[in-house]
């Protein structure tokens, strides 16, 4: 996840009277309770490969120890993550046949790596969940965000040989961080602008980004000036982050991760240049006409090590992570099945 310099600055600037207005007429991380879904509505099934938490320690372990610090800055470093993705999803591991997209900036070539499981019945409504698998220059990246890496990961395990309505895809995607974040080079607007070129129905798009991070203690939780009274100061939750045009898709996968989850979860449908609201590959297909969400434990407004060479996986909360994914498993199967 991004963060823009003199991020307290930033923030500190934003005017009050934009926020309450924001208050006034959208949800920023709004836990008011649903309606009971009558059982007919309920996502009926069972994943191939319910999500666990050894799986995920071993994919934050390898991205974030084994090949550690990964800038777009360093080539070498992003193809290898690049590559161990690929392995990963591969028909030897779980059964994909993964493509990888290559995009060139300043004579380097970049690898988007995406894996598919074509709909059954709408195959041309397609869903896409991914993650940025680069880190900033010296940071190891474990949260920010080898945990975003990993839960896609494990989702596409626990999708392995299912049959769904729509189309889901799996893409992994360099050069989310500086220098690149919001240039022509991040990978995933190279990819979105792509699926744009091609005609391509995206429903749906869900970025994963930091979500490894939680707290039970007192003011654990930072919101921007003049917010944080109507919300809650302890960082244990989840958000789910969106854009008033993606207000829709955000309300649709809070009420599904709620029907297959008890974890804290709170939801977010802001303008788009608020800080933080934008601050991953989400704002991507945000350009190109797209509905897409964040899914994140709020990082830079939460997590003390975001950024900095300590964010290591002893960090991470896997228990908590853990069942975070599976919710999200869970979130997806229902928008793939609507």
């Amino acid at each position: 996840m991004y963060q823009p310099t003199l991020i307290k600055g930033i923030v500190v600037g934003v005017p009050a009277g934009i926020m309450i207005i924001g208050m006034g007429s959208l949800f920023l991380f709004s836990d008011i309770s649903q309606p009971e879904t009558p059982q007919a509505d309920r996502v009926g099934g069972s994943l191939r490969a319910p999500v666990n938490e050894v799986d995920l320690r071993r994919w934050v372990n390898r991205l974030s120890v084994d090949i550690a610090a990964r800038p777009g800055g360093d080539v070498t470093k992003s193809r290898i993550a690049a590559k161990w993705i690929e392995s990963e999803l591969s028909e030897v591991n779980m059964g994909y046949r993964p493509k990888v997209r290559i995009f060139e900036e300043s004579e380097a070539e970049y690898r988007n790596v995406e894996a598919e499981l074509p709909g059954a019945t709408k195959p041309g409504e397609i869903v896409v969940v991914g993650a940025h698998y680069d880190s900033v220059s010296g940071c190891p990246g474990a949260n920010d965000n080898a945990t975003g890496v990993a839960a896609m990961l494990a989702i596409a395990q626990a999708f392995t040989g299912t049959e769904n309505v729509r189309t889901l895809r799996f893409v992994a995607f360099a050069n989310e961080e500086p220098p690149f974040f919001r240039t022509d080079a991040m990978g995933s607007l190279v990819y979105a602008r792509a699926c744009k070129r091609r005609g391509e129905k995206i429903v749906a798009m869900i970025s994963l980004e930091s979500l490894g991070y939680y707290s039970d203690e007192p003011n654990s939780q930072r919101f921007p000036p003049g917010l944080r009274k109507f919300y809650p100061d302890t960082g244990n939750f989840v958000g789910i982050v969106g854009d008033e045009n993606s207000r829709p898709l955000v309300e649709t996968f809070y009420r599904s991760f709620r029907r297959v989850s008890d974890f804290p979860v709170q939801k977010a449908a802001l303008p788009a240049d608020l800080p933080g609201i934008g601050w991953s590959d989400h704002w991507s297909f945000w350009q190109c006409g797209y509905p897409a969400l964040m899914v994140t434990d709020t990082a830079p407004y939460r997590y003390p090590h975001y950024h900095k060479p300590s964010d290591t996986p002893d960090k991470v909360d896997f228990p908590r992570y853990s069942l975070v994914v599976k919710g999200l498993a869970g979130a997806v199967k229902a928008l793939v099945n609507p």
